[in-house]
């Protein structure tokens, strides 16, 4: 019967008897083997496809586009809610109206927001007062078109470019696709040329069309992100102008039937 502890010290004897720097130095050397191959994207996309490239390119544009306007965006509204939140302290803490348009109109300024609004509708309002034979609601009527007016300027103000970021992210993964579509067209063309496919002959094709679609989602998530997140900004916004505007309507009401 053969001694299984005899056959296990015969078959380490080989290992056994290699030299103790040549262990370390091929497990270096298998290591540097692969870190060799590992995944490096710029060569990846200059080995690629002009297809592939010319995607990849206005991918890399429409990513810049949306971070700038992320940034921008981002401080308009700050800057929006900071003053909206100045203007009503002011109007609020019983200040005279008329001092309040003054410092309104002061040309070393310019003003925005409920600010704006609240401008409009004085001066209007104002405007139709000093003529003769107008009733205090033709007066009050022209001061709400006149808010309504610059309501209107002012939400557009802060909804500039948000269908530009809109568009990015709704378009950037199927531009994604239609990269990744070209990268597996070229791969399977060129496979058509050799006489035996292997797992080398296609994988760098494959690795740049899956490649398009990563940078599309890159691209895309952010921009949708932002876009619904300043939507909200936006619509939370026009609420609160529409709600001042109101509420200095009936001021203005109350006014006039006093004066009357």
């Amino acid at each position: 019967m053969l001694d299984l502890n005899a056959l296990i010290l015969a078959a380490a004897a080989p290992v056994a008897e290699l030299p103790a720097e040549v262990i370390p130095a091929a497990a270096e050397a298998a290591v540097g083997e692969t870190v060799g191959t590992s995944l490096s994207y710029v060569q990846l996309m200059l080995h690629a496809s002009l297809p592939v490239q010319f995607i990849v390119l206005l991918l890399i544009i429409g990513s810049v586009l949306s971070w700038v306007i992320i940034f921008r965006k981002n401080r308009i509204y700050s800057h929006a809610m900071r003053d909206a939140d100045e203007f009503e302290g002011r109007f609020w803490s019983g200040v005279d109206l008329t001092q309040l348009y003054r410092s309104a109109t002061d040309r070393n300024r310019v003003v925005s927001g409920l600010e704006a609004i609240f401008e409009g509708g004085f001066r209007e309002y104002a405007r139709l007062r000093q003529k003769k034979g107008l009733d205090s609601r033709t007066q009050l009527e022209g001061a709400q078109r006149a808010m309504r007016a610059t309501f209107a300027r002012e939400v557009d103000r802060l909804e500039d470019n948000l269908e530009l970021l809109a568009n990015i992210g709704s378009t950037a993964p199927y531009v994604g696709l239609v990269g990744t579509v070209f990268g597996i067209m070229v791969t399977m063309h060129g496979l058509s040329t050799q006489e035996t496919a292997s797992i080398a002959a296609v994988a760098p094709g494959i690795s740049e069309a899956l490649f398009a679609t990563a940078i599309g989602l890159f691209v895309a998530i952010p921009a949708v992100w932002a876009f619904n997140r300043f939507a909200t900004k936006v619509e939370r916004l026009s609420v609160r102008y529409e709600s001042f505007a109101e509420e200095f309507s009936s001021i203005l009401q109350r006014q006039s039937h006093v004066e009357e």
